[in-house]
């Protein structure tokens, strides 16, 4: 339904008369993270890229991009700040899409994100504060950073040689939309801590 309007909107507003439309729904996508009174511009500018034919996706990705850059919308991304991550047009978060994490620094266009198996830079578009409190904040990095917490126990025992299926179930638990485990996840993990002494 968003490239519907989309489309209408480039439809009745761009400019040239020979103006080119999409031909599918991939190719404007990238166009919903704009303002509609933006999008028609954006959209000329990609078939000024593609030498006045319809645009890729990637291209018309690239101009929303530095339309995005351009406009410097600030980063209001804190450090401690708890985010989840979203995969959306990023093959290269895939495996990640729910999973929490703590910023840890903050760049203009993107923020450093600890989660349960390392570090990630990680773009604007794909993170969403949970909106927690400070005092929650600080919890948080407690429960992640005390001895023994969560993100370390379960990338020590992941680290560890033991089945696919074990490293599997670990990554399950490091994807949990929570910061705690239940009472059955942490006799699990404590299990696994033993086996992966062994």
């Amino acid at each position: 339904m968003d490239a519907a309007v989309i489309f209408d909107n480039l439809e009745q507003k761009c400019d040239r008369s020979d103006h080119i439309l999409p031909t599918n729904e991939w190719q404007i996508r990238p166009l919903s993270k704009l303002d509609p009174d933006i999008q028609p511009e954006a959209w000329e500018q990609a078939v000024e890229s593609a030498n006045g034919k319809v645009p890729s996706h990637r291209i018309v990705k690239d101009v929303v991009q530095r339309i995005i850059e351009r406009t410097k919308v600030p980063n209001t991304y804190q450090i401690g700040e708890v985010c989840q991550i979203l995969t959306k047009d990023n093959p290269e978060l895939r495996g990640k899409g729910g999973c929490w994490g703590i910023v840890s620094v903050v760049s203009d266009f993107s923020c450093t994100v600890r989660m349960w198996d390392g570090e990630y830079t990680i773009g604007l578009q794909h993170l969403k504060s949970f909106n927690y409190l400070p005092a929650e904040c600080e919890q948080m990095q407690v429960i992640c950073d005390a001895c023994g917490g969560l993100r370390l126990r379960i990338n020590r025992v992941y680290s560890s040689s033991l089945e696919e299926t074990v490293k599997s179930l670990l990554q399950s638990l490091g994807k949990l939309n929570r910061p705690y485990l239940t009472v059955v996840e942490e006799k699990l993990l404590n299990v696994l801590e033993i086996e992966s002494r062994l």
